[in-house]
């Protein structure tokens, strides 16, 4: 602790670097304004180009016209450090144009070849559904921005989801997330439209949505996107591209999302419009009706007492079919009764036929046997064994 200084010391140090450096002071500096403020009689503003952003100071700014956000200006003076504030500055002492602001320029450049090639086109807008269910909102996540597409759409339709698509909306980089979140939700089935928001801002913040990568992501989404970027009087690249434009991200979700209380509304006065009608048209034409009504059912009632009569006339006669077939039917299993009746074994044996049995096989011819072999013969009141003494062949009956 022995070789220490104050922080007075130190910034009083760096502030005499920045007055002894000859090449710091009374030089012009160029750039495009990004803000200008003037308060009692001093502006406080920015000037950059494409990499870098300058705080400057002019002293006396009354006493020159002050710029619009977007101009290219041209400044005299000198690098200062504000050794009280720690802040390092342009001291300016003179400010005069210098032509159209870089980014504003380019801003017409990409305006103009993009509408030539047809991105502006009216025909190729697609419309916004008239139902939303599901939005996918691309936007910071920490902004008030989106807090506000939540508020309008719970306060409008609380069956409305939201879907957000995190991303910066300024900055190095900011370009390409934001491309990539549309082209995301483009392929995404389960949304429905898409809402491109950011507060408002200088030129610088409004960047990235003046980018051609933003706007061809735009121009080849399939869902019908919806732009909300800056405040009313700002005015991007996508703007002209989307589907539709919405002055704010809070007025983007009120044109997005239906209103679930006027929908009742109009179910309610249209349910009263039917009504005085039904009632109107009861009134006058109630006597059409009941005789139209009176029509009807003697209609119905003449077609019922026709297929009533329809009906017995087919009964009858299916009734007297079936009797035919169940008579012949009853002749046929009579006539296969006393058939098998005459040559069941038991009928065969009343008549002297008997079964002959050489061990379990049973004699069909003379043929079979042998002279000595024993011979159980079958009756129907009991069994013969006998045995064979002699064979006399007979006439073959085949």
């Amino acid at each position: 602790m022995e070789n220490y200084i104050t922080v007075s010391q130190i910034n009083n140090y760096i502030r005499g670097v920045f007055e002894a450096e000859s090449m710091l002071q009374n030089i012009f500096v160029f750039g495009e304004v990004s803000s200008y403020n003037i308060s009692n009689g001093i502006a406080y503003f920015n000037i950059k180009d494409e990499n870098s952003l300058l705080q400057c100071v002019l002293f006396g700014a009354l006493k020159f016209k002050s710029p619009n956000i977007g101009d290219m200006v041209l400044l005299k003076g000198g690098v200062n450090y504000y050794a009280k504030g720690g802040r390092l500055s342009f001291n300016a002492v003179s400010i005069q144009p210098y032509g159209k602001g870089l980014l504003y320029e380019k801003f017409l450049e990409l305006k103009n070849k993009l509408e030539q090639k047809g991105y502006f086109a009216v025909e190729r807008k697609k419309s916004i559904p008239e139902r939303v269910k599901r939005i996918g909102v691309i936007t910071s996540a920490s902004g008030a921005v989106i807090q506000d597409i939540i508020d309008v759409t719970r306060r409008r339709n609380n069956s409305v989801d939201i879907v957000l698509y995190p991303v910066k909306v300024q900055g190095v980089g900011a370009e390409h997330e934001i491309a990539e979140g549309i082209n995301f939700f483009s392929s995404y089935d389960k949304i429905d439209v898409i809402i491109v928001a950011r507060g408002g801002g200088s030129i610088e913040d409004l960047a990235p949505f003046n980018t051609e990568i933003v706007a061809n992501a735009v121009y080849d989404c399939k869902k019908p996107l919806v732009s909300a970027v800056g405040h009313e009087t700002d005015y991007t690249i996508i703007d002209f591209i989307s589907d539709l434009r919405a002055p704010t991200p809070s007025a983007a979700a009120e044109l997005v999302v239906w209103s679930k209380l006027q929908e009742i509304n109009d179910i309610f006065e249209a349910i009263n419009r039917i009504i005085k009608l039904v009632q109107y048209k009861c009134v006058s034409k109630g006597i059409d009706i009941k005789a139209n009504l009176e029509k009807m059912c003697q209609f119905i009632t003449n077609k019922l007492d026709y297929s009533y009569y329809n009906v017995q006339k087919n009964f009858t006669l299916i009734s007297s079919m079936l009797e035919k077939k169940i008579v012949n039917k009853e002749y046929l299993v009579s006539s296969y009764k006393q058939f098998i009746s005459k040559i069941s074994p038991f009928s065969l044996a009343k008549s002297g036929y008997i079964r002959v049995i050489n061990g379990d096989k049973i004699i069909k011819s003379i043929n079979d046997v042998n002279v000595g072999e024993v011979l159980q013969c079958e009756f129907l009141d009991g069994k013969l064994i006998t045995q064979i003494t002699e064979k006399i062949k007979g006439v073959n009956h085949e």
